[in-house]
């Protein structure tokens, strides 16, 4: 990997395991819909005009149901209920559990009719990274939290299944471009519920704003644009090992800056489930350059 390809790995390892702290610091002192709000309104107002002046925001647009189905599943659904759900969980445990992602992936696609062969290596892999997650929440869930994990599991789903929509219906339409119209449509969505909270997010302390700020301008739309020159840089497969990294920047980060417990849980589940995670999505070809290798957040 060249000089800036390492660069541009580091970054977003770190961009993409930064988001959950930043959540579980905004979601304190404002509510969830209005995170999503301020996340995607900043995001798109940078993305938006890109897209426009580059020409594709009309052609994307032709597409514009598989383009609501990709908003629904990546952006709108799973960023209020992870946001909801770190109301009452930790954002360390949110991002391993997170980190499942791509095992609900795998088993998505073959459910789809994907011909990528199961080996026994992918197959040890998915057992693997089912042990993990089950330890996780089986040693650091209580049942108050259960409505948490249950938005959590949704949130999973939503984001295993949109790169189905991207390879498919959503092959031609640019990153960038797609993700533009995602913010944008999800950003409105949620304004008539945070609006009304305006005075709520002004009044917020001043960490509380500079995580709504990081989560848009860096988290969101600078890490955008950053990915898809680290995929041109390295290609797909070597970007995608970033999936790997970021959950443990996010159990780092909530231990470290947030004084969350390093539990049993996150000890024993963090390496099972990401040493399942590298087998089960061990791929036999190349896979193409979409939205579909971004890793969620």
């Amino acid at each position: 990997m060249s000089r800036r390809g390492w660069v541009l790995f580091l970054a977003m390892s770190v961009i993409w395991g930064l988001p959950y702290l930043l959540i579980k610091v905004a979601v304190d002192e404002v509510s969830p819909a209005a995170v999503v709000f301020v996340r995607c309104a900043l995001a798109a107002a940078l993305l938006l005009p890109w897209t426009i002046a580059r020409g594709q925001l009309r052609p994307a647009l032709r597409h514009w149901r598989a383009l609501l189905l990709f908003t629904v599943l990546e952006m709108t659904g799973p960023w209020l209920l992870i946001s909801w759900a770190e109301q009452t969980l930790t954002s360390s445990l949110v991002g391993l559990a997170i980190a499942g992602v791509p095992l609900v992936a795998v088993l998505t696609a073959r459910l789809s009719g994907d011909t990528d062969r199961l080996d026994a290596v992918r197959l040890a892999g998915l057992a693997l990274g089912v042990l993990g997650i089950a330890l996780l929440l089986g040693l650091d869930l209580d049942g108050a939290q259960l409505p948490a994990l249950g938005a959590l599991v949704l949130s999973i789903i939503g984001y295993a299944t949109a790169p189905m929509v991207v390879n498919g219906a959503l092959a031609e339409v640019p990153g960038v471009a797609a993700s533009a119209i995602a913010l944008t449509v999800t950003a409105l969505v949620y304004a008539p519920f945070a609006l009304p909270q305006t005075a709520q997010v002004l009044d917020a302390s001043t960490g509380a704003l500079a995580s709504l700020a990081g989560l848009g301008l860096v988290c969101t739309a600078a890490a955008l644009v950053l990915f898809f020159a680290l995929i041109r840089e390295t290609g797909p497969q070597r970007a995608l090992v970033i999936t790997f990294v970021n959950p443990v920047v996010a159990v780092l980060l909530g231990v470290l800056l947030l004084d969350e417990p390093l539990t049993l849980g996150l000890a024993v589940g963090l390496p099972v489930t990401l040493v399942g995670c590298v087998l089960a999505t061990r791929r036999n070809a190349p896979v193409s350059e979409t939205v579909a290798d971004r890793p969620t957040v």
